[in-house]
């Protein structure tokens, strides 16, 4: 289904929720249809997962742990269809087993989470009128999670994460448009220190207005204003405050190069003052994305994006997130088999408020290569394997290794039921 142009998704601090070019879209089952609205979608899943690194270590420390994992995972989702709104609801829940479990009394091996979506329109395409959407998220991954759901991230602890968002839209003619967007986010760690250095999480607060004009369905002129408020968790004992804000800017373009090609660039300006105005930085930032349906079978999609935040590694200091995503879809089989490759890479740059000698960057790459066979109505089979690695510059070196020096991959099969 394509979204008219102008409902572009919200820029600027939103960036911060890095998302992942993911090649790998699912086609939804049939479903239990209820009434001629509502439609309901079980699915369990069973898999068997090898783990080349369990903690994420390197060489250094107590060194790598391998070991063999199997999961159980059922889900639902739910959707309802009125004539101008809709609502769409998912829930799921992973638990998994370690062959070497003694190993892992304090891992947490529950995940789960759902989301909630509601959206309403008075017009459709290019029509004068209003759009609302709003939505919830709330999530638990673990260490154990595929790599694939970290945004690119390599930190090496349990977390949790909530997300609301609301989004006001209006199309006043074909030419004009404007949005405006709030929301609200919670990071959450669970932090083990036996097996792994602490991380920092915070609450974060974002306004967003954005407007634009289309002379043609080809082109799209863009204009972003943002703000982010930032309020540090689980820090003790640090002597500067916990707050930090943020201010971001940005025009650019969107809409279609061709038929087939769609895309938004923006790039401008960012403020970020971290601890109260305690340090501040100017910069340079970007939001990028587009979609190219290469023909019935391939498809591909490209993301990046940059912004600044506080530091969720190291206490006392602020960070630079840079990130770019790419990925590749191909439908084989009559559709029956779906081949995918995802490749995401991110840069962090991290700056001490008290030690500007001990700033360093640490950079991580991950991929993933995966294939899903539908057998039939009610059964799937998938397998894939994932890759990561992580390295930084020689400045942060800790216990004689590099912190944050390290690789790990994974091969998972298994097969999905679904009605």
């Amino acid at each position: 289904m394509k979204v008219s142009k102008f409902k572009f998704a919200v820029v600027g601090a939103s960036a911060a929720l890095a998302s992942v070019a993911a090649a790998d879209t699912l086609d939804r089952p049939t479903g239990i249809r209820i009434g001629q609205r509502m439609t309901l979608r079980p699915y369990v899943s069973m898999s068997a997962t090898y783990d080349s690194n369990v903690f994420g270590r390197n060489g250094g420390g107590s060194g790598k742990t391998d070991d063999v994992m199997w999961t159980i995972n059922p889900g639902l989702g739910l959707d309802y269809r009125a004539e101008n709104w809709s609502v769409l609801l998912s829930a799921y829940y992973n638990y998994r087993a370690y062959c070497q479990k003694r190993y892992y009394d304090n891992y947490n091996q529950h995940s789960f989470g759902e989301t909630f979506r509601w959206n309403w329109s008075n017009s459709k395409g290019a029509e004068k009128g209003w759009s609302l959407m709003l939505s919830e998220t709330f999530s638990q991954i673990t260490m154990a999670d595929d790599i694939t759901m970290n945004d690119g991230r390599d930190y090496t602890a349990d977390r949790r994460q909530l997300s609301v968002q609301g989004t006001v839209q209006r199309r006043f003619n074909e030419h004009w448009h404007s949005e405006l967007s709030a929301s609200y986010y919670n990071l959450d760690y669970m932090n083990d220190t036996d097996n792994a250095y602490a991380l920092y999480g915070w609450q974060r607060w974002t306004a967003n207005w954005s407007a634009g004009y289309a002379p043609s369905r080809w082109t799209d002129f863009l204009v972003n204003l943002g703000y982010q408020g930032y309020e540090q968790e689980n820090v003790s004992n640090m002597r500067y405050s916990r707050d930090s804000q943020g201010f971001t800017a940005q025009v650019g373009l969107g809409s279609y190069a061709t038929e087939r090609i769609s895309y938004r660039a923006l790039v401008g300006w960012s403020r970020f003052e971290y601890a109260n105005s305690a340090d501040s930085v100017d910069g340079f930032v970007y939001t990028l994305s587009g979609n190219w349906k290469i023909s019935d079978t391939w498809n591909t999609m490209l993301l990046a994006s940059s912004y600044y935040q506080p530091s969720e590694r190291e206490m006392g200091a602020r960070s630079r997130v840079d990130s770019v995503s790419w990925g590749l879809g191909k439908s084989l089989v009559r559709g029956k088999l779906r081949a995918t490759l995802d490749l995401t890479y991110r840069r962090e740059s991290q700056e001490y408020l008290d030690y500007p000698d001990a700033d360093y960057t640490l950079d991580t790459l991950s991929g993933r290569v995966g294939l899903d066979y539908t057998l039939n109505r009610f059964m799937a089979l998938f397998a894939y394997a994932e890759y990561l690695r992580s390295w930084n510059d020689e400045s942060n070196t800790r216990y004689g290794y590099r912190y944050g020096d390290y690789d790990r991959w994974r091969v998972t099969g298994g097969v999905r039921f679904t009605y």
